[in-house]
């Protein structure tokens, strides 16, 4: 629309029937700035460090900053700020990536998640999300089923594992009250002790790890001497190493003492989903949640988290009335109340994307995805074990690889790593195991080659002989 003489412009909207069309060159210059600024990084992270990066977008933006008193128009805003993104990325796309449990997220994916940004849906109210609320309901019923054998499996969507695992301990507390006291191994992600200080509850008992894994013997010990309700937390994928903890024996000992089971399996949860695999997960439905995170093995944009339950009755403590949002007569008439799916009130629909990569790959394109990335780890351990020059912590469990420089210390080791970091040459990440320092190659994208490997261990040879 052309404004009158004298008069600004109003912008153009995402949606509606006009907004493909005011969208269609933005996302030109988008795609632009996304090749220039990968082309200028070079790299799987930009070279020079933190001042260096943050001197960067200073740069960039001028003495104008991201507030100036008249605006430089949408393509100058997109160029600039797109570009300064990319060329400043740790981009989980370069094989050479591999510190975090951060995918890079699947073409397909990224592009249902621009329709549900366009679109704006919020999953607060039916009247927000119309057909949203029908596509968040199929996706978590079909995930739910895959991990719960049960007629009524149900599962929220979340913004990752911390939100799911909160959930979970939200959830146990409102069963059996404020005494719960909550067992986790020292191997559990850091978001369950916390999420029973956030809640009151008492101080979560820490169960030491020292093989990696919750040891039932250990927990045994714990369930005896722990008076009133239990919620245990196991954990099917580990951040430090993706390990596994034995699950049916952890289960029997809940059954035996009348623990709850709450298992983490952000990370390796998605294995499910792989013939190949799946058996490494034997016994996940014996849980009473599960928390599922498919921006690690899911390749999905952040955020896209789950919490799965075998029967959506246990849901029933989140439910909450607002009357502008689920006015009892309005959810008695018919529409759904979305209000006890979160604790969140605006909600964007992330259900979409997953839903779209799900029908777009199928069981069998996500176990392909799933088995190869696992098999690229484990080939990468086996170059690393015949090499001279390093020594491998052990043979994955998952995609994670530990490994160290046969002759170095943990401080050259740390040292080694920010180098590499500072030179904007590979991302590893770093952990401790068997009291030792270790680098850490997470490997979650699954067009990660051998020539790929090839080139991070010369990378790593080069730098240790320095």
């Amino acid at each position: 629309m052309t404004a009158p003489p004298g008069q600004r412009a109003t912008p153009p909207l995402a949606g509606g029937p006009d907004g493909p069309t005011a969208l269609r060159p933005l996302l030109d210059t988008v795609l632009d700035a996304l090749t220039t600024g990968a082309h200028d990084r070079g790299g799987p992270l930009p070279a020079g460090g933190p001042d260096t990066v943050t001197a960067r977008v200073h740069a960039a933006l001028g003495d104008t900053g991201v507030l100036p008193a008249h605006g430089t128009g949408a393509h100058e805003a997109l160029r600039t700020l797109v570009h300064a993104l990319a060329a400043g990325a740790a981009d989980p796309a370069d094989p050479l990536c591999a510190a975090h449990l951060h995918c890079p997220p699947l073409a397909v994916a990224v592009a249902a998640d621009l329709a549900a940004s366009a679109l704006n849906p919020s999953l607060d109210s039916w009247d927000q999300a119309p057909a949203a609320s029908t596509v968040e309901a199929l996706l978590t019923r079909t995930l739910a089923a895959e991990f719960y054998d049960t007629p009524h499996a149900d599962a929220l969507v979340t913004t990752g594992g911390t939100e799911a695992n909160q959930l979970a301990v939200l959830l146990a507390r409102e069963r059996h009250g404020p005494a719960l006291t909550v067992l986790h191994g020292a191997n559990a992600h850091h978001s369950v002790p916390r999420a029973a200080w956030l809640l009151g509850l008492p101080t979560a008992t820490e169960l030491p790890t020292p093989t990696g894994t919750l040891d039932p013997a250990r927990l045994a010990e714990a369930l005896a001497t722990t008076p009133g309700p239990t919620l245990v937390t196991a954990t099917a994928g580990t951040t430090d190493a993706g390990l596994i903890d034995p699950i049916h024996p952890i289960a029997d000992l809940c059954d035996r003492y009348g623990a709850d089971l709450h298992i983490d399996a952000a990370y390796g949860g998605l294995l499910a989903l792989s013939p190949r695999h799946r058996d490494r997960l034997a016994g996940l439905g014996r849980a009473h949640s599960l928390t599922i995170d498919l921006h690690k093995l899911g390749w999905q944009p952040v955020a896209a988290g789950l919490l799965a339950v075998p029967d959506t009755a246990l849901l029933a403590p989140l439910a909450h009335q607002a009357d502008y949002l689920n006015a009892t007569d309005d959810t008695e008439a018919g529409l759904p109340d979305l209000l006890g799916r979160s604790l969140r009130t605006t909600r964007r629909p992330d259900a979409l994307k997953i839903a779209t990569t799900l029908r777009a790959l199928g069981r069998d394109g996500l176990a392909a995805l799933i088995d190869r990335t696992v098999d690229t780890a484990h080939h990468l351990a086996r170059l690393l074990d015949a090499h001279p020059g390093f020594e491998l912590h052990a043979p994955p469990t998952l995609t994670t690889v530990l490994f160290r420089p046969t002759h170095a210390d943990d401080d050259h080791l740390a040292t080694l790593r920010r180098t590499l970091l500072h030179q904007g040459r590979a991302v590893l990440g770093r952990t401790h195991a068997d009291g030792r320092l270790w680098l850490k190659a997470t490997l979650l994208n699954p067009h990660t080659t051998a020539g790929d490997l090839d080139t991070l261990i010369s990378l790593l040879e080069g730098s240790t002989h320095r």
